[in-house]
């Protein structure tokens, strides 16, 4: 059984401008699945891809790949400015933020969804280094302009969550013209 679409993840990807989406540590592929049935081009990138390579189809190119890797490996496997849209649910390793925000192509939507501190009164994941600080995700996407963003405890299933909607910035285009009439506001 697959899992539930996140809401924040469905109530933004119609905002995601046209180009090749990145689902990142996409597990089952519950957000490749809808992304590629709205229609785009998505990239399904986990360590292990053995349950998102069943999906098929011509809209979905399963990547495997270390997500963390060791030192002799790469630490990053696409070009700059090669996403329309990048989503992540559910996982968190700080030092991808500048791979991510550098592969996002201008005018680019990055949605991301995951655990925050306080988590660990409630369940798993529970060790600081899987918890996202009070404002963290305000604080890495600093140059991107803020479209939506959430800091707060969730009832079902009981979670501490922090998710962020944001834009990346950059020269004058199609896709920036996209970004500049989307709504500007924080949710709490």
């Amino acid at each position: 059984m697959v899992a539930q679409i996140s809401t924040w993840v469905e109530r933004f990807a119609s905002q995601i401008p046209h180009g090749k989406v990145l689902d990142l540590a996409c597990g089952q592929g519950r957000h490749t699945r809808f992304l590629a049935a709205s229609g785009r081009q998505v990239v399904a990138l986990d360590k292990d891809v053995s349950a998102v390579q069943a999906i098929g189809g011509e809209q979905i190119q399963v990547v495997q790949f270390d997500l963390e890797p060791s030192e002799e490996q790469a630490a990053w496997c696409f070009q700059e400015a090669e996403f329309a849209g990048i989503v992540v649910c559910n996982y968190l390793h700080r030092p991808l933020f500048p791979y991510l925000l550098s592969s996002l192509v201008p005018g680019g939507l990055l949605i991301y969804e995951t655990f925050a501190a306080g988590n660990e009164s409630v369940g798993k994941p529970s060790r600081l280094d899987f918890l996202l600080q009070t404002g963290e995700l305000l604080t890495r996407c600093a140059d991107l302009r803020i479209v939506a963003y959430e800091d707060g405890f969730l009832t079902s299933p009981e979670r501490f969550v922090q998710r962020i909607v944001a834009v990346k910035l950059g020269p004058t285009s199609a896709s920036n013209d996209h970004a500049a009439s989307m709504p500007k506001r924080y949710l709490l």
